[in-house]
Order: C-alpha cells, then sequence, then structure tokens
C-alpha cells in the first residue's frame, strides 16, 4: 500500500526478518505476499547504544537522538517516488544507507522528499529507496564462533540484500534496477566503499555509481579484533557457562541482550573510531583490508563522487579528552589505532600531527578552541585516519580508472570547538537549503556527472554557475567543490591541503590495518 504525500508516493517493504532463530544469523528473503499492506508511517529503528557526548562543552554538541520505537524485526525498505511514476518509466534510483558509527541511526531520520519533489521540478524524476540494516552487536558481531555460523558482518549483508531486492522489484515503482546509485552518509559512506570492493570490486548489476558523504574504503581489522566484545556478551547474558554460546545469545530476552550490548563501548567514548562494533575482515565478503583491494585495482569501475567534511574529527575526540599530554597522544595512536606500527612509525605520526593547535582541528581557529593541550591534535588525526585519507587516496588511485568528483564541506565552520563537524553536511543533501548538494545527487543519478546538464535552465539551479571539475592524480591541483558559509557560497578549492601527513597515514593504513 502506498500513499501520496507533498507529490511522492512512499511505500514501505520489509526485506527480511531477523528475530527467534534468525537473530545473529544472515538475513533472509521476505515470504511472498499478495494483496495490500498498509504503508503510512517508517517501520521500527533497529536496537542502537545511544550517542552520549561527554559534558565538557560550553555548547550543545549535535547528536541523533535514539528513536522510539526499536525492534529486532526491523529490517525495512522505504520507497518514496514521483506521484505519477508508475511502471515502465525507467527512472534512476538513489539508494540511501545512512550513517551513525554503525552503532546508531534509522533511515526515519532523513526521508528523501524533497529530493524527489526538487528532482521533479528538474525534470529529472529519480526514485529515493532509504533502509535500514543491524547495528550495533545485533550487525557487527564477530568471533570464532561467528566465523564458524558463517554469519560475519551481517549489517553490511542486510545493506547488499535490500540491494539485490531493489534490483529486483524497483520497476514495479517506476524505477530502472540498472540506474542505481548508492549513496550513504559516515558509516553508510563508509559501506558504500564496503561495496565497491565485496567481489573484487563486481558491482553484479546492483549499482552503476556510487556517491560517499564522509567514508571510502578504509582499512578493517581482523574478526579476532571483536572476540572480546562477543565474550563480552556471553559473560554478562549468563552464556560462558554453556557449549554453544552463539546458541544461548540466540535464546536470551531481547531486553537482556539489549542492555548487555548498551554496557560496550559507544560511537563517542575514549576508544572513538574504533568501534567495538564494526564490520571486520571475515575471509568471505572481506578478504583482506579494502585500502589493498584499492591499490591493487579490486574496485568497483563506475562513475564516483566522495567527499569530507572539514572537521570530521572534532566530535570524536570529545571522548578521548582525557589524552593531555605528547606522550599519552602517541601511546593512544599506538594501541587504538596502529598497534602493529613501530615506534618510528608513530613518531612520524607526531611529527606530521604537531601539538601546536594552530595545526589542529578546528582547521584555521588558531589558539582557540583546544579543550586541552592534545585535542586539536587528536581531531586532527582522527578525522583524517578514518575520513580525509581514505578519500583521498581512493581518489588517487580511481580516478585512473573511472569519472570521479570530489567535494569539502566548510559549512558551519563557526561552530565553537568543532567546526566544520562531521555530518554537518547533511542538510545540503537532504534539504532546501540552497539546492546545490541536492542537485548534484539529482544529476549524478540521472546523467552520472554531478554538474548541471546543459539543457538546464541556468536560474533554476546553482550548479549552473559552476564548473565542477573532473579530480585527476595528475592535476596540480585536484579540484574540491567546496560549500562555504553563507550558503548558497561554494568555490572550487585545491585537494591538496595536508598532503604529507595524509600520504603517511595512507601508507600505513595499508600496511596495519
Amino acid at each position: 500500500m502506498s500513499y501520496v504525500r507533498n507529490h511522492c508516493t512512499k511505500t514501505r517493504h520489509p526485506v527480511s526478518e531477523s528475530i527467534g532463530p534468525l537473530r545473529f544469523a544472515p538475513p533472509q528473503w521476505p515470504e511472498p505476499f499478495t494483496g495490500i499492506r498498509q504503508a503510512i508511517s517508517y517501520g521500527p529503528a533497529c536496537p542502537q547504544q545511544p550517542a552520549v557526548t561527554p559534558d565538557v562543552l560550553p555548547i550543545t554538541v549535535p547528536t541523533v537522538p535514539a528513536p522510539s520505537n526499536q525492534s529486532e524485526d526491523c529490517l525495512y525498505l522505504n520507497v518514496i517516488k514521483p506521484v505519477s511514476a508508475v511502471q515502465g518509466d525507467n527512472l534512476p534510483v538513489l539508494f540511501y544507507i545512512f550513517g551513525g558509527g554503525f552503532e546508531t541511526g534509522d533511515s526515519s531520520f532523513n526521508p528523501g522528499n524533497t529530493i524527489v519533489n526538487r528532482s521533479v521540478q528538474l525534470d529529472q524524476p529519480v526514485i529515493f529507496v532509504s533502509i535500514n540494516y543491524r547495528l550495533t552487536a545485533f550487525g557487527f558481531i564477530a568471533g570464532e564462533e561467528i566465523q564458524k555460523a558463517g554469519a560475519s558482518n551481517l549489517g553490511i549483508r542486510d545493506q547488499r540484500l535490500a540491494m539485490q531486492w531493489v534490483n529486483r522489484y524497483i520497476s514495479a515503482f517506476g524505477g530502472d534496477p540498472n540506474k542505481v546509485i548508492i549513496w550513504g552518509e559516515s558509516a553508510g559512506a563508509l559501506s558504500v566503499g564496503l561495496h565497491m570492493v565485496i567481489n573484487n570490486g563486481d558491482p553484479g548489476g546492483l549499482y552503476r555509481g556510487a556517491f560517499m558523504e564522509s567514508g571510502s574504503p578504509y582499512a578493517l581489522r581482523n574478526y579476532t579484533a571483536g572476540q572480546p566484545f562477543y565474550n563480552m556478551l556471553v559473560e554478562s547474558t549468563g552464556c560462558s557457562g554453556e557449549t554453544d554460546t552463539l546458541a544461548c545469545l540466540r535464546q536470551v530476552p531481547f531486553r537482556e541482550l539489549w542492555a548487555a550490548v548498551n554496557a560496550t563501548p559507544s560511537i563517542i567514548n575514549y576508544t572513538s573510531l574504533n568501534f567495538a562494533w564494526q564490520p571486520r575482515l571475515d575471509g568471505d565478503l572481506f578478504s583482506q583490508n579494502p585500502m589493498r583491494s584499492v591499490s591493487e585495482g579490486s574496485y568497483a569501475k563506475v562513475p564516483m563522487v566522495t567527499g569530507d567534511c572539514d572537521d570530521e574529527g572534532t566530535v570524536f575526540s570529545l571522548g578521548n579528552i582525557n589524552v593531555t599530554t605528547d606522550a599519552e597522544f602517541l601511546a593512544y595512536i599506538h594501541q587504538n589505532y596502529l598497534p602493529l606500527a613501530s615506534s618510528a612509525d608513530i613518531a612520524d605520526v607526531a611529527t606530521a600531527y604537531p601539538e601546536d593547535p594552530i595545526y589542529g582541528s578546528p582547521f584555521g581557529t588558531g589558539d582557540l578552541y583546544n579543550i586541552t593541550p592534545e585535542y586539536k591534535r587528536m581531531a586532527a588525526f582522527q578525522g583524517d585516519w578514518e575520513f580525509q585519507s581514505p578519500r583521498r587516496y581512493f581518489l588517487e588511485v580511481a580516478s585512473k580508472t573511472q569519472d570521479a568528483w570530489a567535494f569539502l564541506s566548510r559549512r558551519m565552520k563557526s561552530t565553537p570547538y568543532l567546526g566544520s563537524f562531521h555530518s554537518s553536511d547533511l542538510p545540503e543533501f537532504f534539504t532546501d537549503v540552497d539546492f546545490i548538494g541536492v542537485d548534484s545527487l539529482i544529476n549524478f543519478a540521472t546523467n552520472l556527472n554531478p554538474n548541471a546538464p546543459p539543457q538546464l535552465c541556468p536560474n533554476i539551479s546553482y550548479l549552473s554557475k559552476i564548473s565542477w571539475e573532473q579530480w585527476a592524480t595528475d592535476a596540480l591541483e585536484p579540484p574540491l567543490l567546496t560549500f562555504q558559509d553563507p550558503a548558497p557560497s561554494v568555490n572550487i578549492t585545491a585537494d591538496t591541503y595536508r598532503k604529507a601527513p595524509m600520504a603517511l597515514l595512507s601508507n600505513l593504513a595499508l600496511q596495519f590495518p
């Protein structure tokens, strides 16, 4: 069943069931049905850990509230289409994966109505699909027991099954299964990057382009790094005495298991971007470091757009402000991010990311906003390690084999202590603030090029006034479409900042995942 609102038709469909014996198991195709089902609201969110920020700033830190309706029965997808779209229209499809550190988030947080309405206005109608996928331990539990059960990286498998569902059924809504763009933000963008290296980079007909906001193929650790968290759940739920601990965990009452999961480190804590629950190398979906796959050319050769916020690491560095000395910074980087690196490697990182706050993040703020002597330094390193460096490395390689564009958001730069913080670009791609980001998505879905098409009336889109060239490795100044305050200010800047430090991080990530 569908309903009409804001010139869009929106439908919700269960992708799979994930309750009872299917807990900690790969997703399965839903049972087919006939007739009509009501779809007037979003389905429940997947169980998640709240993102609680330490009370260390004199300002309110932007966080996403935990959904009130959470359930293990959460694998739903949503289809929003132009009201006039019918089977046979073969419209492009934007397939969106939300972010939240693989621990929080929900498909209802960023509805696609504005995008679909705008696409109709531009005479480039698209269909928007958003999905839920399992989070925290429910989606990313790892360990020897999980390996033996063939149940690794369940959240990624949920996403993949949803992509297969779209490939099979989107034509019934007026979409073209051969014109799907996979798009994500934060953990969703990291997921898009990971999908691009699955099956040695063969898209399998599931998508023809990729759009990534704050995320790229990045270094994964082995499933063994998740074993301590598996063991924590086993112990805290009373399953440690069982011969089959996984079978026991599957039978634990939901709220008891949920409480045990919530006792593990959450997204903003001391270990920061080294999440307890995240994708892992499993010898199946991911047999090697995804950045190594990129270096070997084993990635999807499809057009892509990728970008970051200027100060990606600030929010995540609120959880480790007790790192206050140079020695503590070195020890933290070594233990938390690069345990296999040498002391000389860590010293190189310290040199590349100096203690002087004028070099730290939020960038360009001089001595301001250094909560502790290491805060801005930590924010600079963590933002580059997880987001900026993998993005640039992917562009350096992939721009030689496919069309690629890049962007940078410096919006909200005046936010005290945080700057252009992680996820601050979301309004650009989901609201009518100036339609530049929205239009780039629509153009890319339609033409595999984010620029305004020549036939578009120049007064309709700000992108008609901009020449956004492709990123190129051999260019002296690879171009970034840069969003600046106030909206709709944009210009083209060079993707050359922190060149040597990021090259160092890429090299270390290739060596020591």
